[in-house]
C-alpha cells in the first residue's frame, strides 16, 4: 500500500467517524426535543401477542418497551413478572399495555355466602330465555320481576301481570359468580380446558339477593304458579323504584267499547194559549159607509 492509498483509507475513516458523530449528535437532540416535548420517557409492559379473553398470561406474550410519561397509562406494568401466570379479564391487543385492572389472579371460588348483604337472603329463581331476556344476564346486573298469576274463581276468574319487585341485584347466574374470576376448568377425555363463563348461557336458576319478605313472596308464586316469573333489565344508573305500580289485566290491553245506553225520547207538553176575544165593530149609519 503505497502513501495514497494510505492517506486515503485514513480520510475514509475519518469522515466516516465524523458521520456516525453527526448522527449521533442528531439523534440526542432529537432525543431532547422530545422529551422536552413529550417528557421523560418510562418502560412499560405490552403485548408481543393478542391476548384473549380469560387466557392465562405467560412470558412469551410480554416484552418492554420505552414510551413517554405522558403516553403511558395508569397502572401500567413496569415488571413482566407481574402477569406471568394471571388471567386477563378482556382482551389485550398486540402493543397494548398491559394494566393491573385488566389481569387478575386465579384463585379458589368465592363464597355466594359472602356476597350477600346483611339482613338480605340469596335466593334461586328459574330462567329460561323467554323469561330471562335470552339469558344475557350477568351477575351485578339489577332486574325488576314481574308475575303473571290468576285471580278470581268462576266468573271473576282473570290473568293479571303485576311487578312485584324492583331493582333486585343478581348475585349469580348458574355456576358464575359476581366478583369471581368467570372460568370453569373441565375434562373433554385428553386433559382439563378452560372455558370462559362470561359467554355461557348453559344455565337455568339465576340467584338474587331479596329481603326475607320478598322471598316469601316469590316461593308463595313458585309454588302456586310455576313459571309465571318475568324480568326485565335495569340500566345501571337507573335506581329509581316506583312507589305504585299498575295491574295488566286483559281489559287494559284490549279495549271494549263502553255501553251506549239511549235515552227514551222526552215528550213536552206546551200549554195552551187562549186567543183574546175579537171585539166586533159595529155597523155605521148614516153617511159613512164600511166599505
Amino acid at each position: 500500500m503505497n502513501q495514497n492509498e494510505t492517506r486515503t483509507l485514513w480520510i475514509s475513516v475519518a469522515s466516516a467517524i465524523f458521520a456516525v458523530f453527526l448522527l449521533y449528535s442528531y439523534t440526542q437532540e432529537k432525543s431532547a426535543e422530545l422529551t422536552k416535548k413529550f417528557g421523560a420517557k418510562k418502560r412499560v409492559v405490552v403485548a408481543k401477542s393478542e391476548i384473549k379473553e380469560m387466557q392465562t398470561i405467560d412470558e412469551t406474550m410480554l416484552q418492554i418497551v420505552e414510551r413517554p410519561v405522558d403516553f403511558s397509562e395508569p397502572g401500567s406494568l413496569t415488571d413482566p413478572e407481574i402477569a406471568v401466570g394471571q388471567v386477563a379479564l378482556a382482551p389485550i391487543n398486540v402493543g397494548e399495555q398491559v394494566l393491573e385492572s385488566k389481569i387478575r389472579q386465579p384463585g379458589p371460588g368465592i363464597n355466594p355466602s359472602s356476597q350477600v348483604a346483611p339482613l338480605k337472603r340469596g335466593m334461586a329463581l328459574p330462567i329460561d330465555a323467554t323469561r330471562g331476556v335470552a339469558k344475557l344476564l350477568k351477575p351485578g346486573d339489577r332486574i325488576d320481576i314481574l308475575a303473571a298469576v290468576t285471580t278470581g274463581s268462576g266468573p271473576r276468574k282473570r290473568k293479571e301481570v303485576k311487578t312485584i319487585l324492583q331493582n333486585v341485584t343478581i348475585l349469580a347466574t348458574g355456576m358464575k359468580i359476581i366478583n369471581e374470576l368467570p372460568r370453569l376448568f373441565e375434562k373433554d377425555g385428553k386433559g382439563y380446558v378452560v372455558n370462559n363463563l362470561r359467554e355461557d348461557t348453559d344455565y337455568s336458576t339465576i340467584l338474587v339477593e331479596v329481603t326475607p319478605k320478598e322471598s316469601e313472596q316469590l316461593v308463595y308464586i313458585l309454588d302456586t304458579s310455576p313459571g309465571s316469573l318475568y324480568y326485565t333489565l335495569r340500566h345501571p344508573s337507573d335506581q329509581k323504584t316506583l312507589g305504585k305500580t299498575s295491574t295488566t289485566s286483559i281489559n287494559q290491553i284490549v279495549q271494549k267499547p263502553k255501553p251506549v245506553f239511549r235515552r227514551a225520547p222526552v215528550s213536552i207538553s206546551r200549554p195552551k194559549i187562549k186567543k183574546a176575544p175579537v171585539k166586533k165593530r159595529k155597523k155605521r149609519t148614516g153617511d159613512f159607509r164600511d166599505l
